[in-house]
């Protein structure tokens, strides 16, 4: 990569650079959110059962995200910086360490997911009349794990060198065919939830493709190389340094759905399904603010590097009060249209809508809070502040959410089930004040 890069993001106006950033990046987290969107809607014609099984399935592709989420933040991170100190070489060999395990960890995943299908999908919260539909979902998702995990990681190695657009292009490619095979593979080959889950394998090797090709290819990007291929303790520490907030994030998300899906189990499959729904509204209406913020991390990670700290935190600012309008108005629309949007995945199942519309509602009470919580996780892992943004990454699911439910659900049944997501979500941005404030007076110019 040359030096003209590396002056586009030391040198453009902040504001400029992160809004021509974040478009693709918006983009990307949208059409990551619709994979699983478009699977719980076409599903959801076949049966409460079905949609509940690709909410169960969810466990497992959060566990698959953060992985890829790992490798990509934690190599990303590094090559951020490094770029932006003009430390070429060590980018490129962190690039190639980064990706060939990445694929290998994927390929171990998938060879023992199918050897334990059933104790899995059981494992993950299924109920016995969910189990075969599980089942026929899971084997698909798992023999695309390393696809699924090189592609979150390939789009995050181009994103964090300011490639955004290509990272776009090999995941939008992916999301649009999904939609398309889904219908085909459900309803014209009478697949049922299998017809959705090969649909997702077929896209996210098409999204590895393309991106594995531009990750490999272009000039102005890091390419991976294997012979830049070196596993050496430095570059994995680099990476558990930068990917553990990511970790620990996702992997705590699979572990909240897991508990969660347990909990719901106890009152039937509509709760279950409708949790699943609101989920997947909820990675909508939050696809904007990770997409803004994906937009400031290759910013935040070059200037960081460079020493020009006021740029940093003028990218922050401005990220923090342009996603929190935009979280306020999404807030608004989905408490008034909870019903209605429960009903366009489960129109017919006057318990799942009842039950998924107070639940949305309840959530869009913390929207406006997470800006804050996802902005300070963002800056705090770019610039290396392994600590603290674990700490953040943690809190929600792991500090705040198992917990509650394992306290509310028994006092308060579905209403507690309910409300632990907001009430996890406003712990969260309290004790995510101090460290942003405490992390952003710190930098002196």
């Amino acid at each position: 990569m040359g030096n003209s890069q590396y002056e586009i993001m030391t040198t453009r106006p902040v504001r400029r650079l992160i809004l021509q950033l974040a478009v693709p990046s918006v983009v990307i987290m949208l059409v990551s959110a619709m994979y699983n969107v478009a699977d719980t809607y076409f599903v959801g014609t076949t049966g409460t059962s079905a949609t509940a099984a690709v909410g169960v399935a969810f466990s497992l592709q959060a566990v698959i995200q953060a992985i890829g989420f790992f490798f990509g933040h934690g190599a990303g991170n590094y090559i951020s910086r490094a770029l932006g100190a003009q430390q070429n070489d060590n980018a490129g060999r962190m690039a190639a360490t980064g990706f060939f395990t990445a694929f290998a960890l994927g390929v171990v995943i998938a060879v023992t997911g199918l050897l334990c299908l059933k104790p899995l999908a059981r494992a993950l919260g299924a109920t016995e009349t969910i189990v075969p539909y599980a089942c026929d979902y899971l084997r698909y998702i798992l023999i695309a794990a390393p696809f699924m995990i090189s592609s979150f990681m390939l789009n995050n190695l181009l994103r964090f060198q300011g490639a955004a657009f290509w990272g776009m292009v090999g995941m939008v490619s992916g999301a649009a065919l999904n939609v398309a095979l889904d219908p085909l593979f459900i309803f014209g080959f009478d697949m049922g939830v299998s017809g959705a889950a090969l649909a997702t394998l077929i896209s996210q090797t098409l999204s590895f493709t393309l991106l594995f090709v531009v990750g490999c290819t272009r000039k102005y990007t890091v390419r991976i190389l294997l012979r830049n291929f070196t596993p050496e303790y430095f570059y994995y520490k680099e990476m558990l340094r930068g990917g553990t907030p990511s970790l620990l994030r996702q992997s705590l998300l699979s572990i909240a759905t897991l508990a969660l899906n347990h909990a719901a189990g106890i009152y039937g499959d509509a709760v279950i399904a409708a949790m699943a729904i609101v989920s997947r509204v909820m990675m909508i209406a939050t696809s904007v603010l990770l997409g803004i913020g994906q937009g400031y991390q290759p910013v935040c990670g070059f200037n960081y590097g460079a020493q020009r700290y006021a740029r940093v935190k003028q990218g922050f600012w401005f990220c923090f009060r342009f996603s929190t309008c935009l979280l306020i108005v999404a807030a608004i629309f989905c408490f008034i249209m909870a019903s209605d949007i429960i009903a366009v995945f489960r129109g017919d199942d006057p318990a799942v809508i009842s039950v998924g519309a107070l639940a949305l509602r309840f959530q869009c009470f913390s929207l406006p809070f997470t800006g804050w919580i996802v902005l300070n996780n963002m800056m705090l892992q770019t610039i290396g502040k392994a600590a603290p943004a674990s700490l953040l990454a943690f809190s929600r699911q792991g500090l705040f959410l198992i917990p509650l439910l394992s306290v509310m659900t028994p006092l308060w049944g579905i209403l507690g089930i309910q409300l632990c997501a907001p009430v996890a979500d406003i712990c969260t941005f309290i004790l995510a004040i101090p460290l942003g404030v405490r992390t952003l007076r710190g930098m002196k110019t």
